[in-house]
């Protein structure tokens, strides 16, 4: 099955041939990609993205792999995040000091492209199975993701693409506050001339078709100062309001 569009993976990798091909057959099956040449342009896209998975090669120019890993598993914003190491050396104390380190799978080279991808989906399919799940359920909202549409206690939603990428973007973490950056980032990507507003109008459009299937006014609420989040918490009825 391939994976929402949300799914984002770094790919740090220093043999451009091999890092263009990677990144070609990632994007062939949905995936956002982002590649770093070496270590340190590594740890800055980290600190500055968020990724679902990171693919890295041992053998990198300046920080190696091994310690970037290490790194990347003491940093609050990579430290759940699955990691596939990539290498050359196959003998099993390498592969046990790649894993003991953080990596939670380990891809010898020479490696089939085919194999990489069905290892990255098992990795995500164990620590994250929400983000491959073809259906999406949160409160009255569901999302379809194979057929990309959206429906509110069974009542289809005229969304768009945009849309239907922010309402994913909400469901798969019902409640987590996401900043304008954070959204533009994951949905708009490198689109030009795209700005903050932008997210704000499309919340706003989303916000108008929910509330026109019956979905309570505030499940999209704005958190001044910080950003977006879904609130899925049924309202409060009048027998709580008295307790």
């Amino acid at each position: 099955m391939p994976p929402s569009p949300a799914l984002r993976i770094l790919l740090v990798e220093d043999e451009e041939s091999l890092a263009l091909m990677l990144r070609y057959n990632f994007e062939a099956e949905g995936y956002q990609v982002d590649v770093a040449a070496d270590g340190e342009e590594a740890a800055l896209l980290a600190e500055e993205h968020g990724y679902d998975i990171i693919v890295l090669d041992w053998m990198l120019p300046g920080i190696s792999g091994i310690e970037l890993c290490r790194r990347f598993r003491h940093q609050e914003q990579t430290q759940s995040t699955p990691i596939i190491m990539l290498t050359a050396r196959g003998e099993e104390a390498d592969r046990i000091r790649g894993l003991t380190t953080g990596a939670d799978d380990y891809v010898v080279k020479p490696f089939s492209v085919p194999e990489l991808l069905a290892r990255m989906q098992a990795v995500l399919r164990r620590s994250a199975p929400h983000k491959l799940a073809e259906e999406l359920q949160a409160g009255p909202l569901t999302l379809d993701r194979k057929r990309w549409r959206a429906t509110c206690n069974g009542t289809p939603l005229n969304l768009s693409r945009k849309e239907l990428q922010l309402l994913e973007c909400f469901m798969q973490h019902p409640g987590q506050v996401f900043s304008r950056t954070q959204l533009l980032d994951a949905i708009w990507g490198d689109e030009a001339e795209v700005e903050p507003r932008t997210v704000d109008v499309a919340i706003s459009r989303l916000r108008k078709t929910l509330a026109t299937a019956g979905v309570q006014k505030n499940i999209i609420r704005t958190l001044r100062g910080l950003g977006y989040a879904l609130d899925i918490t049924p309202p409060a009825t009048q027998a709580d309001t008295r307790r």
